[in-house]
């Protein structure tokens, strides 16, 4: 059985003060789900002991090497990560990250023992002209490595146009784009029926019991409200609920 996970998305937030947050979300939830938070890569190496996983936001491709300010997968799994984020949207713009790119970061991933949690989404440009789900298929297709299995992969459906706006998709706009990429898996991989599928894009307290009851939606990839307890920790709740 898939198991649930909560994912928190920190960005480029966070100082060591401040990881006081994670150790009152620590005592705070006892919920039946995985949680997982993914740190600036200058405090990954300050949280040891915690009770749920941490993981990086991003990672090179190449295992070292002449990248300067880049940081390699088996460098965050050196200092505790157990997870990394590539193709967030963000990296895919402001970057100008590739599917192949997020192909290349998500193999090293695996290769570095880590959980690579691939995303993916359209614009609200491509939502109005109907691609939707011929952008899904592309970034599927291109941006998930042959050595993708359901115990490295976690892939992430957000919507561009969703992420920090407020926006969110109705329930049935959700439910379309899950159930295609769960097919689209399926028909790929042999395990396909069991990677995790999180959706990502203004969660908050007061939907995500409604996005969590969607099928095909096994957690949620979460921003802005991962970076306070009392913020987190009721989508936490919904999603053990669910």
């Amino acid at each position: 059985m898939r198991r649930k996970l909560a994912a928190g998305n920190w960005k480029m937030n966070g100082l060591r003060a401040d990881l006081a947050a994670l150790d009152t979300l620590a005592e705070q939830r006892g919920f039946d789900v995985d949680v997982l938070i993914c740190l600036p890569a200058t405090l990954i190496g300050s949280c040891a002991g915690l009770p749920f996983a941490i993981g990086g936001q991003d990672c090179h491709s190449a295992t070292h090497g002449a990248h300067t300010g880049d940081i390699s997968a088996a460098m965050l799994a050196d200092i505790g990560a157990t997870h990394v984020i590539t193709g967030h949207s963000e990296r895919r713009s402001d970057h100008h990250e590739t599917d192949a790119m997020v192909a290349a970061k998500s193999r090293a991933a695996h290769e570095a023992g880590l959980t690579a949690i691939i995303c993916i989404g359209e614009t609200l440009v491509q939502r109005a002209d109907g691609s939707t789900l011929a952008v899904i298929d592309a970034q599927l297709a291109g941006s998930v490595p042959d050595c993708a299995t359901a115990d490295n992969t976690v892939i992430a459906y957000e919507p561009i146009w969703a992420i920090g706006t407020g926006k969110v998709p109705t329930t049935e706009q959700i439910a379309e784009v899950h159930a295609h990429i769960r097919a689209r898996l399926a028909a790929r991989f042999a395990d396909g029926a069991d990677f995790g599928i999180l959706y990502g894009g203004s969660v908050k307290a007061e939907n995500a019991a409604a996005i969590f009851a969607v099928p095909h939606v096994t957690g949620a990839l979460v921003g802005g409200a991962s970076l306070k307890p009392a913020d987190f920790t009721p989508i936490i709740a919904a999603l053990a609920a669910s």
